[in-house]
C-alpha cells in the first residue's frame, strides 16, 4: 500500500507520514493490541532473537520515577540513529520524576504510565503507538527508538532516524557553469526537502512505499496536484504497487521494472541527481520517484527532447541556451553516424568526394590492409576498452590511462599501419561528440547503435545508412512512456510547445505547459515581456 504524506507540512525522516494501519495518534490507545507481550524482558528476548547477530542493537532498561516504580526499556540501532536526539530527547525526558494528576491509591499503572510517554514524556517531533510485531521491527531497522513498559503490550516508536550521511555537494553528472550546485544524496529525507525548499506551494505532495521484501527500501513518488494528470499519477502508484522483488538497493532497479519497453535501446524514463531539474519537471506535470540510498531520482514520463536539454539552458540567455541545444543535437547525430558515413563514403560512394580529398584519403589507407569496417570496428572497440578503463580505475590514474593509452595506441596503430590516420581522428571527433551529450544514458544508446550502422554502412553503403535510419525512426515513434508519445511535440506535430525543443525560447514566452502530462497548461498570463 502507497501511503500519502500530509502536503507542505513537511516530510518525516523517512518519508512516510506515519498514515499506517497499525499506527495510531500518541495519545489514542485503543489500538487493537495483539502481537506483542505484556512482559517486558519477554520482548527484549523476542527483539534479540529475531535481529541477528547485530552489536549495534542497544536495549537501555531503566525505572520511571512513579508511585509504583515502572521498569521501560528503550531499544535502538546506535548505526543509524542520531544518538544525540535518543539522549536528550528520549532519555532524558523520560527520567525526570512525574505524577498523574489523579493517582490511583495503589500506585501508577502500566497503562497510565505508557499514556504518560505517549502525551507528555518524550521531546522528539513524531512518536507512533504500535502493537504490531512486524511493524515495529521495520521501525526499529529504519532508525527508530523504540520504548517498552512493563506490563504493557504495546510499543512506542520516537523519530531518532540519523547516522552517518554525505552531505549535500555539487552535482558530479550533470555539471553547470550558471546554476544551483546542490544535488541529491542517498538520503531521502535530505532528497525531499531540498525539493521543498524550491516548491513551497501546499499542492506539493508525495506519496510514500516500501518496497523489497527484504530491503523495505522507502520509495517517494513526487507530485504537484492540479497540475499532474490523474490517470498518470494512478498508472505511476499501479507500477510501483506491482513491484515485488526482495532488493530495491538503487533507482535502475525501479526504472527496469515501470519502464514501457524493456528491448528497447533507449530510455524512457528520465533521471538526474538534481533538485531544480526535478523541480521543473514536476511544475510542468512529470512525476518524479526517489528511492532511498541512491542520489539518482527518476522522471516520468519522458520525451526524447529532454535528454537534450541541459539545467543551464534556462540559466543563461535564450540565445546561448539555443546554441548549446543546437550543439547537442549536432553532436548526437555525429556520434551515431559518424563513422559509418566513413566507410560508406570509402567504400561505396568514392565518386561523392571531392577529387583532391579522395586522392589525399587513397594515399593514406594505401598500406592498410583491413577493409574500413574492419578498421573502424577495431578503432572503435579499442577507445570503448580505454574508456570502460579510465571510468574503473582509481580516480588518481584513471584519467592518465585513458590520455596516454589512447595516444600511445592511436600513434602506434598507425605507424604500425593497422589503420590510418584519418581513421584515428574520425573516431577522435565521434568520441568527442559523444561526451558532449547532455544525458549519460542516451550518449551510452548511440555508442551501442553506431555500431550497428557501421555495419549497414559497410554492408550496401548509404542505402543501409537510410535503411537503418528509417527503421530507428519508426522505432521511436513507436515508444510510449506512461502513455506519452517518446518523440513528442515532433509526433504527433504540436508547434505550440515547439518552444523548448530545438531553440529555447525566452522565458516570458512559456506561457502554456504541455498538455501530454497536465491538464493545467497555463504557466502565466499571455503577453509576458521584457519591461522596457
Amino acid at each position: 500500500m502507497i501511503r500519502r504524506s500530509a502536503r507542505s507540512k513537511g516530510g518525516n525522516d523517512d518519508g512516510n507520514n506515519g498514515n499506517n494501519s497499525n499506527n495510531r495518534n500518541s495519545g489514542n490507545l485503543s489500538v487493537p493490541r495483539g502481537q506483542l507481550e505484556t512482559n517486558l524482558e519477554a520482548n527484549m528476548d523476542r527483539i534479540k532473537s529475531e535481529v541477528a547477530a547485530s552489536p549495534d542493537l542497544i536495549v537501555r532498561r531503566f525505572t520511571l520515577r512513579t508511585a509504583q516504580h515502572q521498569h521501560v526499556a528503550a531499544v535502538y540501532l546506535e548505526t543509524i540513529t542520531d544518538k544525540e536526539a535518543v539522549n536528550e530527547f528520549v532519555m532524558r525526558s523520560l527520567m525526570s520524576p512525574f505524577l498523574p494528576e489523579t493517582p490511583p491509591e495503589e500506585g501508577t499503572s502500566p497503562e497510565e504510565a505508557f499514556k504518560y510517554i505517549c502525551d507528555n514524556a518524550l521531546a522528539v517531533g513524531q512518536v507512533e503507538v504500535l502493537d504490531n510485531w512486524t511493524t515495529m521491527l521495520l521501525e526499529l531497522l529504519t532508525g527508530k527508538t523504540l520504548l517498552f513498559v512493563d506490563g504493557w503490550d504495546q510499543c512506542v516508536s520516537c523519530s531518532t532516524i540519523g547516522g552517518d550521511k554525505r552531505a549535500v555537494s555539487e552535482a558530479s553528472t550533470q555539471v553547470v557553469i550558471r546554476g544551483p550546485k546542490d544535488s541529491f544524496t542517498e538520503s531521502l529525507p535530505t532528497n525531499i526537502a531540498l525539493i521543498r525548499r524550491r516548491i513551497r506551494s501546499e499542492r506539493f505532495g508525495f506519496e510514500a512505499t516500501k518496497i523489497g521484501r527484504v530491503t523495505q527500501t522507502n520509495v517517494a513518488m513526487l507530485y504537484i496536484d492540479g497540475i499532474v494528470k490523474e490517470e498518470i499519477k494512478q498508472e505511476v502508484r499501479k507500477r510501483l504497487a506491482k513491484i515485488d522483488t526482495d532488493a530495491i538497493l538503487e533507482s535502475g532497479y525501479i526504472e527496469e521494472f515501470i519502464e514501457d519497453n524493456w528491448s528497447s535501446p533507449f530510455p524512457t524514463i528520465y533521471n538526474t541527481e538534481r533538485p531544480d531539474v526535478i523541480a521543473a519537471n514536476l511544475l510542468e506535470g512529470r512525476i518524479a520517484i526517489l528511492v532511498d540510498g541512491t542520489p539518482f531520482a527518476l522522471v516520468v514520463p519522458t520525451i526524447l527532447p529532454q535528454f537534450f536539454a541541459s539545467a543551464e539552458d534556462y540559466y543563461q540567455r535564450y540565445d546561448i541556451g539555443t546554441f548549446l541545444r543546437l550543439l547537442r543535437y549536432a553532436s548526437f547525430i555525429i556520434s551515431l553516424f559518424g563513422p559509418a558515413v566513413y566507410i560508406a563514403l570509402t567504400t561505396f560512394h568514392q565518386e561523392m568526394l571531392p577529387t583532391t580529398l579522395l586522392i589525399n584519403l587513397s594515399g593514406a589507407r594505401e598500406g592498410v590492409p583491413f577493409p574500413a569496417l574492419i578498421e573502424a570496428f577495431a578503432m572503435e572497440l579499442s577507445f570503448e576498452i580505454l574508456r570502460e578503463a579510465g571510468v574503473r580505475m582509481p580516480r588518481a590514474v584513471g584519467q592518465a590511462v585513458s590520455i596516454v593509452g589512447a595516444l600511445v595506441l592511436g600513434e602506434a596503430a598507425v605507424q604500425a599501419g593497422i589503420v590510418s590516420p584519418i581513421m584515428v581522428i574520425v573516431v577522435a571527433i565521434t568520441a568527442i561528440a559523444n561526451f558532449s551529450i547532455a544525458a549519460y544514458n542516451l550518449a551510452i544508446t548511440a555508442r551501442l547503435l553506431r555500431f550497428l550502422f557501421m555495419i549497414a554502412a559497410g554492408t550496401i553503403g548509404f542505402y543501409g545508412i537510410i535503411l537503418g535510419l528509417i527503421m530507428l525512426v519508426a522505432h521511436m515513434n513507436s515508444l510510449r512512456s506512461f502513455g506519452v508519445s517518446f518523440l513528442s511535440p515532433l509526433v504527433p506535430l504540436k508547434f505550440k510547445q515547439m518552444k523548448d525543443v530545438f531553440v529555447r525560447m525566452p522565458h516570458w514566452s512559456f506561457t502554456e505547459r504541455p498538455d501530454d502530462t497536465t491538464d493545467n497548461t497555463t504557466r502565466m498570463p499571455s503577453g509576458q515581456k521584457p519591461q522596457t
